[in-house]
């Protein structure tokens, strides 16, 4: 994706590095840029933004291991990978997960994960 992406999605994330670590490990993105706030990655696909959640909206939030599941949001992302059984792996292996439960949708063969702060995100297997 040459220059500024056209499209993208932010992550607020009380540990950015390793929301940064598990979306590069899942997804096969690459870090472009960093700083203490923010984190940025790339794939063909989308452009991710994973921020550091402020210090005064951060004091309240617990982060439990395993992490709770946060599915109360308008929103939800998804992005292709080549194996579901490969994103299981790396997802385990980076402090979320790839749930079980899969269905087909046209083409494809679909499920949802989480992330290592429970942001809940679909992952997609093309149809072979």
């Amino acid at each position: 994706m040459p220059g500024p992406a056209r499209a993208g999605l932010f992550i607020y994330a009380l540990d950015p590095e390793r929301v940064a670590d598990f979306y590069c490990a899942v997804a096969g993105m690459a870090r472009l840029h960093a700083t203490p706030e923010l984190i940025v990655l790339e794939s063909a696909d989308i452009q991710l933004l994973v921020h550091r959640i402020p210090p005064s909206f951060a004091e309240g939030i617990v982060i439990t291991s395993p992490p709770q599941r946060r599915e109360d949001t308008a929103l939800k992302f998804f992005f292709t990978v080549p194996s579901l059984d490969a994103a299981r792996l790396a997802a385990r292996a980076a402090g979320g997960e790839v749930f079980a439960e899969n269905w087909q949708g046209p083409g494809f063969t679909v499920c949802n994960g989480m992330d290592p702060e429970g942001n809940v995100f679909q992952v997609r297997e093309f149809a072979a």
